[in-house]
């Protein structure tokens, strides 16, 4: 075996182990861990393909912005996880099936999959070929932009969603009312205290 292909199954055992104890994980923080684990690896694998732009996008975006973010969310907001247990017991027969639905589609999808002739030609790029980060450039700016586009909207949807139902308006905590600073009156708000010599406030 050579070190490619080491290597190779290395990143890949480590991505599905990453991903399955990402789902399996009790504690939310281990969770976020093990995905960063998962992403990690991938980005190793991204690495192995010659695919360097992309294997540092996900390292410095994914795993140094989103994942650490997740992972001070998750550490400090105070979540009632027994309460979140509940409620994914209640809906575990309706996740079930939906589970088994997937994996259906999957095995459907892997039994009809056929590799088109000449791939192996197309795949292997000459030595003048234009480099893997242009390339990508090309695809998404040119051939793929309104795709492009549209999931950028859909990433925009999904974190206005995510504001909007973790916001909740706190009533023990104090809120700073600018209009009732900004109409203060210096008379109310200042006393002038005629201190003696050797007295304390």
């Amino acid at each position: 075996m050579t070190a490619a292909a080491f290597t190779f199954y290395l990143f890949s055992l480590s991505v599905l182990a990453g991903g399955l104890m990402t789902v399996l994980a009790r504690n939310p923080v281990h969770s976020v861990l093990w995905l960063i684990l998962t992403f990690i690896s991938a980005a190793g694998l991204f690495v192995l393909l010659g695919a360097e732009f992309v294997a540092m996008l996900l390292v410095i975006v994914y795993v140094g912005a989103v994942m650490v973010l997740f992972l001070f969310v998750t550490m400090m907001l105070d979540v009632d996880f027994a309460t979140l247990k509940g409620e994914m017991a209640r809906y575990m027969p309706l996740a079930l099936f939906i589970g088994v639905v997937i994996l259906l589609q999957f095995a459907v999808a892997y039994g009809s999959w056929a590799i088109a002739p000449g791939t192996e030609t197309r795949v292997a790029a000459p030595a003048g070929a234009m480099e893997n980060t242009r390339a990508l450039g090309v695809l998404l700016y040119d051939r793929y932009f309104l795709l492009f586009q549209l999931a950028g909207l859909v990433l925009l949807v999904a974190m206005i969603g995510a504001i909007v139902l973790t916001l909740r308006h706190r009533t023990d905590i104090k809120r700073q009312d600018v209009i009732a600073q900004m109409m203060r009156d210096p008379k109310t708000a200042i006393e002038m205290l005629d201190v003696k010599p050797g007295q304390g406030l």
